[in-house]
Order: structure tokens, then sequence, then C-alpha cells
């Protein structure tokens, strides 16, 4: 799937944007190995649990599975290593700041390729309460009820 910015989506955290409020958003370079370009180029991702942490004025991805290349049998490396993120040095302290209020957190929201460089979108996200995830939910169905029922109409 591409779009007209010239990106490749590979994977979208659906639950994200469920689960928490994305309050910015930052896009990062992806430091990968030859066998999990290849897999992520297969769409083999997935998000469950994964987040970000700034450490030692880098950024670190975790949890961030990256399912084993098939045909590279000995060269895969584990599917859940962190893998660091490369950002601008002064996106990272304004991160730094950001990350330490209390309740803040920064989470992938997707991976997609773009000239030939993977990416992924890092989301500051503050988590949703369970009300809040429900109130999120119905006013959806509503939108959704009166777009049918205006297509209905037409």
């Amino acid at each position: 799937m591409s779009d007209d910015r010239g990106r490749k989506l590979v994977a979208r955290n659906r639950k994200a944007r469920h689960e928490y409020d994305i309050l910015e958003t930052w896009e990062a370079g992806l430091v990968l190995r030859g066998p999990e370009v290849k897999s992520l180029r297969e769409g083999r991702v997935s998000f469950q649990d994964a987040f970000a942490r700034v450490e030692g004025g880098e950024v670190w991805l975790y949890s961030l599975h990256i399912a084993p290349y098939e045909p590279a049998t000995y060269n895969n490396e584990d599917p859940l290593r962190p893998r660091k993120l490369l950002l601008h040095r002064h996106e990272i302290r304004k991160l730094i700041g950001r990350v330490e209020e209390k309740g803040l957190t920064l989470v992938p929201l997707e991976v997609y390729f773009r000239d030939g460089y993977a990416k992924v979108t890092l989301g500051l996200a503050r988590g949703r309460k369970l009300h809040d995830k429900r109130e999120t939910l119905k006013k959806r169905a509503q939108e959704r009820e009166a777009r049918r029922a205006v297509e209905a109409r037409s």
C-alpha cells in the first residue's frame, strides 16, 4: 500500500489509537539488520506491547516483533531485540522533557518504508481510562449510523 508521499506502509498499530490519546508524533529512522528488512518488507511485524524509551541520549524501541526471515536461517536476529531509532538531537531533547511528565509514554503508531528506508512514526501518548474508551466506541457507532442514514436518503 503506497500513498502520495512516497511511503509504502508496512503495518499500522490500530490498537494504539484506541488505548491512548496521541498528543504529538515524530518520524524516526529504524536501525535494522539485513534479514529484518526483508521480513519487514513482507509485512511480518507485530506491535503487541511495543514502546520506545529514551536512554543515554538515544531512543530505543522495545518489544516490536519482527518475525525471522525464513531463507536467512542462521543470520536471523532475536525477533524482540531492542532497536535503535534515529532522530535529530533537538527532537531527542524535546522528547526527554515530554516523556518525563507523569503518565506519558512513547508508542509506535506505524512502520513504513520511505525512499527505501525503514521508518517508524512515534506518538507521545497518554493512556485512556476504560470509560474514555467506551465513550469513543459509542461516538464512532453514532457517527457510523448517521452516515448510513444520510446515504440511505440519497
